[in-house]
């Protein structure tokens, strides 16, 4: 279990094909705080960590993950953020995140407003993952308040500091993010299709 609030930022240092796994290492300020088994979310994607070397960890990455998430258009270099799953009895800064991507969205639009940045995103709305109009979604693991909401399409407003200390700084339209949906409202959902 996750919050939203993103701890560190990655950097990817080494990427080796498996037969259909993606080992992933990652240079990270909190690697030599981690455990082999530990549960970390990258873009919002819980993987566990399979090995640690210094200020290096490794995690893999299983065919359905690459198929479901942006995991697979990582490259050397790129920057992924981190966050480990939170400690119980801490507070729930973001929201509740699992760490399970329900899906991918395209960034259609950025735009500055005074000091701060609205981003907005498209999805397949055909997959039935819904907004609304000032609730949670994950965005690359990021715990962000919905606006604009429409069926297929949303925005989120960020502050210079997430701005700064994720990375949303890197995108561009056409940037493919994961998304992670309100899990209560997933089950609201559920329970409504249930009931017709």
């Amino acid at each position: 279990m996750f919050t939203g609030i993103i701890e560190d930022i990655g950097t990817v240092s080494d990427l080796r094909k498996e037969f259909d796994n993606l080992h992933i290492s990652i240079k990270s300020n909190i690697s030599s705080e981690l455990k082999i088994d530990q549960s970390v979310a990258h873009n919002g994607v819980c993987l566990t960590v399979v090995a640690i070397n210094n200020d290096q960890y490794t995690v893999t990455a299983i065919k359905e993950t690459l198929e479901k998430t942006n995991i697979n258009t990582l490259k050397v270099n790129d920057q992924v953020n981190l966050e480990r799953a939170m400690k119980l009895g801490d507070r729930l800064d973001g929201h509740i995140v699992q760490g399970h991507v329900d899906q991918t969205a395209t960034c259609t639009n950025i735009e500055e407003v005074n000091g701060s940045w609205v981003f907005s995103f498209s999805y397949d709305a055909s997959l039935n993952n819904i907004t609304i109009e000032k609730g949670s979604i994950t965005v690359n693991g990021t715990s962000l308040t919905v606006v604009n909401s429409k069926k297929d399409t949303f925005s989120v407003a960020i502050i210079p500091y997430t701005y700064k200390h994720t990375n949303f700084n890197t995108f561009k339209i056409g940037t493919t993010v994961n998304l992670e949906f309100d899990v209560l409202g997933k089950y609201v959902a559920r329970l409504l299709e249930l009931k017709e």
